[in-house]
């Protein structure tokens, strides 16, 4: 596969992944989080880093409205549950060591 092939390829993975995950709004970050290490606003984060090593500036809260499909907050209203105790105990378990 050529550089150009690839780069496609990629690109065309995180948009499936995106899309796939504006469409799970039952997954809840810290379930990504607690499974994964990496949730959706990890994922705008390093969209928004990613583009600013190309001389790109975006703000966080434009970053995250491009990963999410809609402002962040609107995002939270209509989907973030509050997170429960076993779910917030498992976070703590898996993040332990990352500080």
């Amino acid at each position: 596969m050529d550089a150009q092939t690839k780069l496609e390829v990629e690109a065309a993975a995180f948009r499936t992944l995106q899309a796939h995950l504006q469409k799970r709004t039952d997954v809840q970050n810290i379930d990504m989080m607690n499974l994964a290490g990496f949730c959706r606003n990890c994922l705008s984060r390093w969209y928004q880093e990613a583009a600013a090593e190309r001389g790109i500036e975006i703000s966080k809260d434009e970053a995250r409205e491009d990963y999410y499909g809609m402002p962040y907050g609107e995002w939270r209203e209509k989907y973030q549950t509050e997170a429960n105790d076993a779910q917030k105990a498992a976070f703590e378990i898996s993040h332990k060591d990352a500080t």
